[in-house]
């Protein structure tokens, strides 16, 4: 594998856990979420970086197989050049649904090297 990619790969899981990170000491409920402006961004910045991450590793080699890998490249240009249309509800629901597979994959593919 790539060692750029392998270190993007690392980049992404650093920030999923990052994320997860936040919810240590409050629920993971969206209310909560929605209502704490600083956990927001933070989750925010770190969707930032898994989209870039995947759009480079995607500009490099685009048959690494990795769900959803679109929907974290545009999630991050809407947090970036759309900032006043961010939906706390899709940013909340990639957080649930979407980062934990991505995860699983993102730890396999760095197993694989």
């Amino acid at each position: 594998m790539n060692n750029d990619i392998k270190t993007w790969l690392y980049d992404i899981l650093n920030a999923i856990m990052e994320i997860e990170s936040f919810f240590q000491d409050i629920p993971r409920e969206f209310s909560i979420y929605q209502a704490d402006i600083r956990t927001k961004r933070a989750v925010e910045r770190n969707i930032e970086i898994v989209g870039e991450a995947m759009n480079r590793i995607l500009k490099i080699d685009n048959a690494i197989l990795i769900s959803n890998s679109r929907l974290f490249v545009d999630l991050r240009n809407r947090i970036i050049h759309g900032y006043d249309s961010v939906s706390d509800e899709i940013v909340w629901s990639v957080v649930i649904k979407n980062l934990p597979i991505l995860q699983t994959e993102i730890e396999l593919l760095l197993t694989q090297e």
